[in-house]
């Protein structure tokens, strides 16, 4: 890092600073103006929250990572980023109608308050799980490998760096709540991607065009039965990324993360109105186009950089490159002084702006699904104060759990999509079926979310167990919960659950139709029907035709 690198940090820092004091001086004196910001954002802040949110350091180190490590395999998550056309053409109308400020929230409108706080649990427990420990720790590698820096002050670099890293984003998250995650995601957006675009430019120019990547990846084998680094759709019988268990796993995992989970659809809340909210979803549609250019393939170049000059990666101890090292490698060994501090902060916003949506998802599904429920009568700003220091708290339980989870996966993104493959069935089934099935009673919908609770934590257990223990042996459980393919495993798991809920339901009362009008299917009022029908035009449907063809598009070149 040299001078200009410095100059170009402390002016990305003095124009967050800057939006971070003017959201601050607005007056936030209750739950709608901190956790979403007032519902006032427009399109273009939806839209560019739901990237920069999104993209964070499982982006910037586990994509690039996973295209170094296997090729195109882990594309089939980024491309299903399509599915927030769903969020926002088929579950806006219901969410907007509901009035809610989460997705636990919903669910106790739909259902019952059980639902609401098993919803609730399981979500804070994928942000221990997820969000919290791999942003942490792919912050501290990042930097660690950016900076060059082993210890300081006879501490692990990487440590200081973490919660570094973790101190900065809690500070402007809790002072600015929703509208500073939604204001500086504009300034951090357009950073992040002309970043990443030069990484792209720069390692294609060295390494000698794609032409060139291609060619070396598409040599590289990645089983027994012929598919390679560059082949998206692979043989069935392939051991990781079966093409059958590829889709319906993507699929799962997409639907829950882009139309249910709170730390995306709590942007969408923030919106001015259905149309805004809709449109949010479009442009944040496209930018999803983009990550699999800006980060899997920047891996896949890291990987051929590597195979044509010995040592480009960093290597671990047991002698194999370092793929989760592929993109702070590339920014420290290719760009010239000023576009590394540009690159440098292109990466801190992304990291600071999954972390603060995070910071705020968080506080929203503590202090109004449980803080607030047993004590409503609790002074406004005092919900504020509670919701922040359950951040803390799980902060610090993510921080811990850094060291099981590097135990687990070995690459970072396979580590994410595995663990949130356990956690989306259940989730995925009760909104499914509670928006489209006016028969599902609050009894089916429950139990869908704890079925999917125990068989995702015997799963999640599983791993932890056979993965550390050396156990060796035969029997039913190891079977069904760690041999098996986890892509199959999360299909089954839906299908299990949706059953599970379907029969509950006929088995139990149906749900009383004015409870649930306006949040199923063919319940709205004539009234909601137009309002919605109103929110749309025809530039609505183009964009959304040109979305799918781009997404057809990539699977047939990367076929």
């Amino acid at each position: 890092m040299q001078t200009l690198d410095w100059i170009v940090i402390s002016l990305f820092f003095l124009a967050l600073v800057a939006i971070v004091v003017w959201v601050a001086r607005q007056k936030q004196n209750n739950a709608e103006d901190y956790f979403l910001g007032g519902k006032d954002a427009t399109w273009i802040a939806i839209g560019a929250s739901i990237f920069a949110s999104n993209i964070g350091s499982e982006h910037l180190i586990g994509l690039a990572g996973s295209g170094a490590s296997s090729g195109m395999a882990m594309a089939h998550w980024e491309i299903q980023g399509w599915m927030i056309l769903i969020l926002g053409w088929v579950f806006v109308p219901f969410y907007s109608r509901s009035m809610v400020y989460t997705m636990p929230e919903f669910l106790e409108r739909r259902y019952n308050s059980a639902s609401r706080t098993i919803l609730s649990l399981i979500s804070l427990i994928s942000y221990v799980l997820t969000k919290v420990a791999v942003t942490v720790y792919a912050g501290g590698l990042v930097f660690q490998q950016v900076f060059g820096i082993d210890t300081l002050w006879g501490i692990d670099f990487f440590w200081i760096a973490a919660i570094g890293l973790v101190l900065i984003t809690a500070i402007y998250t809790i002072f600015g709540g929703m509208k500073s995650v939604l204001y500086t995601s504009v300034l951090q957006t357009p950073i992040l991607l002309l970043g990443s675009l030069i990484i792209l430019v720069l390692g294609l120019k060295e390494l000698g065009g794609w032409d060139k990547m291609m060619e070396i990846c598409s040599a590289v084998e990645v089983n027994q039965y012929g598919d390679t680094m560059t082949n998206l759709i692979r043989d069935n019988r392939d051991a990781q990324y079966p093409w059958l268990g590829a889709l319906i796993g993507s699929a799962v995992i997409g639907f829950w993360y882009w139309c249910t989970d709170q730390f995306i659809v709590q942007r969408v809340l923030s919106g001015k109105n259905e149309k805004e909210a809709r449109r949010g979803t479009i442009f944040g549609a496209y930018l999803k186009l983009l990550p699999v250019f800006l980060f899997l393939i920047p891996g896949m170049i890291a990987f051929a950089l590597h195979q044509s000059q010995d040592s480009f990666l960093p290597l671990m101890e047991n002698g194999l490159p370092n793929s989760d090292a592929a993109f702070p490698t590339l920014v420290a060994k290719l760009l010239p002084a000023g576009v590394k501090g540009l690159i440098v902060c292109g990466i801190l916003a992304a990291l600071m702006s999954s972390l603060a949506s995070l910071f705020n998802s968080s506080s929203a599904l503590f202090t109004i699904d449980f803080y607030q429920r047993f004590r409503p009568k609790t002074d406004p700003k005092k919900l504020v104060r509670i919701g922040q220091v359950a951040t803390v708290v799980i902060v610090v339980l993510g921080i811990l759990w850094i060291p099981i989870m590097r135990s687990v996966g070995e690459v970072l993104y396979l580590y994410l999509q595995d663990v949130q493959s356990v956690l989306a069935p259940g989730i995925a089934a009760a909104f499914l079926l509670g928006i489209c099935w006016k028969r599902c009673s609050a009894q089916g919908g429950m139990w869908a979310l704890i079925s999917g609770l125990v068989i995702g934590m015997c799963r999640l257990g599983a791993k932890v167990y056979y993965s550390n223990a050396g156990a060796t042996g035969d029997s039913l459980f190891r079977q069904v919960f760690f041999d098996s393919n986890w892509l199959f495993f999360c299909g089954w798991m839906l299908l299990i659950c949706c059953a599970i809920a379907v029969v509950v339901s006929l088995c139990t009362k149906a749900p009383e139709p004015e409870k649930i009008r306006g949040l199923v299917f063919g319940t709205s009022t004539p009234e909601q029907r137009a309002a919605t029908r109103a929110s749309w035009g025809a530039w609505d449907v183009i964009h959304t035709v040109i979305i799918l063809g781009i997404t057809a598009a990539f699977y047939i070149y990367f076929w």
